[in-house]
């Protein structure tokens, strides 16, 4: 399950960046259960495989309080890279687990490498600047006017949509991701 080390970076980060809110709301575990978001990591990806459809789910979002962080919304920014780093170091695990399985165990190292490329796609995804995204937490600490951010987050899900479905946005991410786990796979697979 690739959100629980996502969703545990940002509440690690907000820890460290003195929000215990994450702390408060018991999502700083890499416990499962605490990041699962039942709708997005259970209900909606059962019911797009049953149809043969792609990829789409999601974790629950860890709760941060940018007044507690230190940096206010530059803290903020910092607790919103944590999620896609998470998901590039991870992606480094994923590598070390093809190496490790890919003679005794070829069909489990097939899984570590899809694996690898999903969670660099995701890293990429949610760098995307648009709520409910990471990425969008930059604009915050770029100074982007609350109510123009409020704005866009009434269409985000909306926006998302249309950019992967009617734009190469989808297809150039997904290249860039074969790439990337490429590259970071060839560090540890000769």
């Amino acid at each position: 399950m690739l959100t629980v080390p996502h969703e545990f970076a940002h509440a690690w980060a907000a820890d460290r960046l003195g929000d215990d809110t994450p702390r408060n709301e018991g999502r700083l575990t890499l416990n499962p259960l605490a990041h699962v978001d039942w709708i997005g990591t259970v209900l909606v990806p059962a019911v797009i495989s049953l149809f043969g459809g792609g990829l789409l789910g999601w974790g629950r979002a860890v709760n941060t309080s940018p007044w507690k962080l230190r940096g206010g919304l530059s803290g903020l920014a910092l607790v919103a890279l944590a999620g896609p780093a998470s998901n590039i170091v991870f992606a480094f695990v994923l590598a070390a687990a093809v190496a490790l399985t890919s003679a005794a165990w070829p069909a489990v190292a097939a899984l570590a490498a899809r694996a690898l490329w999903l969670s660099i796609f995701l890293a990429l995804f949610n760098l995307l600047p648009v709520p409910p995204l990471d990425g969008s937490k930059l604009l915050l600490a770029a100074r982007l006017p609350v109510r123009l951010y409020e704005e866009l987050a009434r269409f985000g899900f909306l926006l998302i949509l249309v950019a992967m479905t009617s734009t190469s946005l989808g297809h150039w991410m997904s290249a860039a991701s074969w790439t990337v786990a490429r590259g970071i796979l060839g560090l540890f697979v000769r």
